[in-house]
């Protein structure tokens, strides 16, 4: 199991600026080489706390790029739905060739209905767009000269430049959350899957359909998990959970916040249930959090014991992407957390 940091803003102007918030990002990147985090992560969202601070995931990691030089670079994820699928491929080719080929895409549905409404788009279109996106960026950066005539972006004789610097692209990821078809769309194409989980029985059975839909298509090996997990890793239990109790809390607020409309009368064939996962979501807290195994906080022994157990009880991960700075958490506590987390845990997942 191999373990990378993950950067999920759920911060305002009011807690911190985008300049602070970015500086500190950064100064934990500086420390992914010598403490051997293997990627950096980011993701993208719109107009909210809930992160609002990075509608550009590909902006940060260039920069990312180049305060490490090892680690992978890696969106989580990239939205198709609210971005031509032309300006997405030249992006990503530019991206691979400042990174000197370090860069992993993935690509997501987007679930927030405060986005689709800004940006004029029909929640009832996601899955359509999501497909039409993937599969004309993945043409874009596989081929040259190409033409794809699509339902709602359309190309005639097109070559994306630059021209990616991994042959014959960079590797891609499929962002999911409680969907058996996302899982088994992501496995039958051949792409990683990230997610979070949300809920212990339910993550394990998603990993099982991404499995063995993986085998069912013919690819080699099981195909590739990451999961985002909430890491705060301190020399004394008590404090640690006191220490990361208000932070976690107020991360779960911005997201049910975030995501209110689906409780507030919007709803969407494409999105069955959401209304419910969000009322679950609601009654999340540190406690249930920690208990169910989508956070890693305490003391290193407390955390190795986590991560044996999650991986015992809902199924093997082979990546583990760490949110080291949620909410407000002070840069010089993640600083130290990440050392922690470095020294005395990762030696004990080594491959």
């Amino acid at each position: 199991m191999e373990f990378g940091i993950h950067f999920f803003p759920s911060v305002g102007p009011s807690e911190k600026s985008g300049e602070q918030y970015f500086d500190e990002c950064l100064k934990l990147v500086d420390r992914c080489d010598e403490l051997d985090y293997r990627h950096v992560r980011i993701v993208e969202h719109y107009f909210h706390r809930y992160g609002g601070y990075s509608p550009n995931p590909l902006v940060f990691l260039a920069a990312a790029s180049q305060r490490t030089k090892k680690a992978r670079v890696i969106t989580g994820a990239n939205l198709p739905v609210f971005n031509s699928p032309l300006k997405l491929a030249g992006e990503i080719g530019m991206i691979d060739a400042i990174s000197g080929g370090r860069v992993e895409i993935g690509f997501g549905r987007a679930f927030l209905p405060l986005e689709y409404t800004r940006f004029g788009i029909d929640l009832d279109e996601s899955r359509a767009r999501f497909d039409e996106g993937l599969e004309q960026v993945q043409l874009l950066l596989e081929k040259e000269n190409v033409s794809h005539q699509g339902q709602f972006h359309s190309f005639t004789n097109t070559t994306s430049l630059p021209r990616p610097t991994q042959l014959p692209r960079p590797p891609f990821w499929v962002a999911a959350v409680s969907s058996p078809e996302s899982f088994a769309g992501a496995a039958k194409l051949g792409h990683g899957v990230m997610g979070v989980p949300l809920f212990g029985p339910k993550m394990k059975e998603m990993m099982k359909v991404y499995r063995e839909s993986w085998k069912e298509a013919g690819h080699d090996g099981n195909g590739k998990i990451m999961l985002m997990f909430h890491m705060f890793c301190w020399p004394n239990e008590s404090e640690a959970h006191d220490i990361a109790r208000g932070p976690i809390n107020r991360y779960i607020e911005s997201l049910v916040d975030a995501a209110s409309d689906w409780n507030g009368g919007v709803s969407s064939d494409a999105y069955p249930g959401y209304d419910k996962l969000v009322e679950n979501i609601s009654k999340d807290n540190f406690e249930s959090t920690l208990a169910r195994g989508a956070a890693w906080v305490g003391t290193p022994k407390t955390i190795i014991e986590q991560i044996n157990e999650f991986r015992s009880v809902i199924g093997e991960v082979e990546i583990g992407s760490c949110q080291i700075n949620f909410s407000d958490l002070p840069l010089e506590m993640a600083e130290k957390s990440i050392e922690n987390f470095s020294k005395e845990v990762m030696p004990n997942f080594k491959d």
